[in-house]
């Protein structure tokens, strides 16, 4: 009889924690739900790739990833942090007739293009967790600005829900400062549910395009999944973004694997001044929604990119390769191919448009 109320108690609690956690999110009603079920790439009660994606694992298998994570290894994370170029809040004040660039780390960028302030995922907290003090932390645990002194925004733009790219603390202390939100199908309910006004928010499915303030916005396919909570699994709508200011072309791949997408997306917007190409946190045990670093640069190639910038790394361990081990890879196979790729310092801003590529190995000083 005490295990039935122990097993009831931990029902309800968790039942309370899904509905009135606010971290988790909120899932889609009224109109946003209207546009879910309308969706092409919404079939069976969930959003799919054209391609199979399967990502199930065993208890067996997942029980080892979790004890090798665990575990930890001896370069899964620098030892000493590592550099970033400090921002004071003027010089991102400061107009600049060029179009600049500054990484974040992982896969959060801030983008300076034809007068316009814009964040990608802007992950800007401590631990991509529901509940940070528990979740692994960012290395060297800080920014190279504050949240409090980033100027004002005119638009963030969203690729999925996933803890490392939507973070809720980040949009509780951004949401005043930022104009409009450009999110895929579904994620406009967590931004609602955190304070966030509707009529704010642009949500989108795969090719629908936007003008925005002279900037073409096109909302394009990745091949990954999506959910905040044990329940909303393939509930919401995942993403890569076409951004084109009239002078520069950018692609961002937010988090993807490897797929038939990036020569569509290329034949219908390349090819691209700059793309910005995740390439870590994978491993074999997921090679669909992750892409190992040598198809990084075979995406950026097929996508038509002239200077590829590798994301989603840099900031978090959230797979088993040492952490070096992405961008190494990338420079690797990128030399084979004659791809031009930089590698900006955490906060080091890229001019776009010139021949400055940043190309210092300065991972190599902090392992």
């Amino acid at each position: 009889m005490g295990y039935l109320f122990l097993l009831a108690a931990v029902v309800v609690l968790v039942i309370l924690v899904l509905k009135y956690y606010p971290p988790l999110g909120a899932q889609a009603k009224g109109d946003a739900r209207s546009a879910i079920d309308g969706s092409d790439n919404y079939v069976g009660g969930k959003f799919i790739y054209p391609l199979p994606t399967p990502m199930e694992m065993s208890f067996k298998e997942m029980s080892k990833i979790m004890t090798e994570m665990i575990k930890g290894g001896s370069n899964r994370k620098p030892l000493n942090g590592i550099p970033m170029d400090r921002w004071e809040p003027q010089q991102l004040l400061e107009s600049s007739s060029q179009a600049r660039l500054v990484w974040f780390g992982h896969s959060a960028l801030f983008l300076q293009v034809n007068g316009l302030n814009l964040l990608l995922d802007p992950m800007l907290g401590p631990s991509p967790s529901p509940v940070p003090m528990l979740g692994g932390k960012r290395y060297g645990g800080e920014l190279p600005i504050s949240i409090d002194d980033l100027p004002p925004i005119d638009a963030v733009i969203l690729s999925h829900d996933h803890y490392d790219h939507l973070d809720y603390g980040t949009i509780k202390k951004l949401k005043n400062k930022v104009r409009r939100f450009f999110v895929p199908l579904g994620v406009e309910a967590h931004l609602e549910r955190w304070g966030v006004d509707r009529e704010r928010i642009t949500s989108a499915d795969w090719w629908d395009e936007f003008d925005f303030e002279g900037l073409k916005l096109a909302c394009t396919p990745a091949r990954h999944f999506s959910g905040r909570s044990m329940t909303d699994r393939y509930q919401t709508l995942w993403c890569s973004w076409v951004i084109d200011s009239g002078g520069t072309k950018l692609y961002f791949s937010g988090d993807s694997g490897y797929g038939d997408h990036f020569k569509q997306i290329g034949n219908k917007y390349g090819p691209f001044d700059v793309t910005l190409m995740e390439c870590g946190q994978y491993d074999k045990r997921w090679p669909l929604i992750h892409m190992m670093p040598e198809e990084t640069v075979q995406a950026h190639r097929e996508i038509g990119g002239k200077v590829m910038i590798p994301i989603h790394w840099g900031a978090f361990t959230l797979a088993l390769h040492d952490w070096t081990d992405p961008v190494e890879r990338v420079l690797r196979a990128a030399e084979q191919h004659n791809v031009v790729v930089a590698t900006p310092r955490i906060g080091q801003a890229v001019m776009l448009g010139t021949s400055e590529i940043p190309a210092a190995a300065w991972w190599r000083h902090h392992v």
